[in-house]
């Protein structure tokens, strides 16, 4: 196992091992991908308050998400096809989630379905709905969650149609991948991926073949979502889903604070202030220059998560200092999943973890729930002077 110290080693080891359409489809946004850049860079605009002269032992990460005790404010966000970076890929996350004491997100969209990874793992998970059209589907997907014993749903309000994505569309994504000349001259560089694929429970979407009628090949597949996605989604949908599932629920893909009073007047456990990734509107504001105006209107109403462009645990820290309780990562924990399966996980959750610690100390804390504000040193117009006419 080589020495991994970064996320960014993970993402040079994930880049060289899985198959282009499969990278592109983690590393990449939607149009010119400038809300999918500006997710990370707007993090390092805001920098750390160094203090000395503190005791710092007994330090601690452990937190708590949504009522749920955790080692560390962090949750593995849901990512559609996690099965085709490493060969039964939600699982292997959830089984590394698990064993170190955050949250696991089960996408909708997964390789494995809801079941699988009820399966081999112990703990309950939580479980990504997006809502379609056929509302006989939807309600059975959350039947088939409750049975597995998931604790959360989370709900995704921000796809109700799909954004273009460049380099999905010229790659050709699908799973698993259609052989053209581009694809096997690709997969033939990718035989360690290639041989542990062949041993994999499944290599399409297991939460929708077998569960739908006339689907039954990719090419339907496809179709079928292209679908399927509700343009109609509105509040009072948000709502009847809330009450179908009746237990805790986080709903993904805030990022207007109009918006966060509206899911907190709802009764939502948590938001989750995202723009998915910079995967839908691209000239989008980062998530977490957004975070404040949120805060502010919400955030002695309900829970307010973060996700979008975290790569490190200084990221959570900026995200937990400005009044975020919990954060979610997707590349970060994707890129190890990638690079080593579930050692690879485990290692970016080591990385955020040390990160967060490290710097929390040096910023003269000793426990994440006591960050705030003023560790931080923000730029005068971070939060933007925009104006919305």
């Amino acid at each position: 196992m080589p020495k991994i110290t970064c996320i960014d080693d993970l993402k040079r080891l994930h880049e060289r091992r899985v198959p282009r359409m499969f990278y592109d489809y983690a590393e990449s946004g939607s149009w010119t991908e400038q809300t999918f850049r500006e997710n990370t860079t707007d993090f390092e605009k805001i920098r750390l308050r160094q203090r000395i002269a503190v005791d710092m032992t007994g330090r601690s990460t452990a937190s708590q998400m949504i009522g749920q005790d955790v080692s560390m404010p962090v949750a593995l966000a849901p990512v559609g096809l996690t099965g085709m970076q490493h060969a039964d890929g939600e699982i292997k996350a959830a089984r590394a989630a698990e064993a170190f004491g955050v949250p696991y997100t089960l996408s909708t969209m997964s390789i494995n379905s809801i079941e699988d990874v009820a399966e081999k793992t112990e703990k309950p998970f939580w479980f990504q709905l997006y809502t379609m059209k056929d509302v006989d589907y939807t309600d059975r997907l959350i039947e088939r969650a409750r049975a597995a014993g998931c604790s959360a749903l989370v709900i995704t309000l921000d796809l109700q149609i799909l954004g273009q994505r460049h380099k999905d569309l010229k790659n050709g994504l699908s799973a698993p991948p259609k052989l053209t000349a581009k694809t096997i001259a690709n997969l033939a560089t990718k035989w360690s991926w290639g041989i542990e694929m062949l041993s994999a429970k499944r290599r399409d979407f297991g939460n929708i073949v077998g569960h739908v009628d006339g689907i039954s090949d990719t090419s339907s597949l496809s179709a079928w979502t292209a679908e399927q996605f509700d343009p109609s989604l509105d509040w009072g949908k948000v709502e009847r889903i809330m009450e179908k599932w009746g237990g805790k629920v986080i709903l993904k893909g805030i990022l207007d604070a109009e918006d966060a009073k509206m899911a907190a007047k709802l009764g939502a456990d948590a938001i989750l202030v995202s723009n998915h990734g910079g995967r839908q509107l691209d000239g989008a504001l980062s998530s977490i220059r957004m975070l404040p105006s949120i805060m502010d209107a919400v955030g002695d109403q309900v829970e307010v998560h973060l996700d979008s462009g975290i790569r490190s645990g200084q990221d959570v820290l900026k995200a937990l200092a400005l009044g975020a309780k919990g954060t979610h990562i997707g590349r970060a924990y994707i890129h190890g999943l990638g690079a080593m399966g579930q050692k690879g996980v485990t290692a970016a959750l080591e990385v955020i973890q040390k990160e967060l610690d490290v710097s929390m100390a040096l910023c003269g804390r000793k426990n994440v729930t006591e960050l705030d504000r003023d560790v931080l040193l923000v730029p005068e117009d971070f939060e933007g002077k925009w104006v919305a006419n």
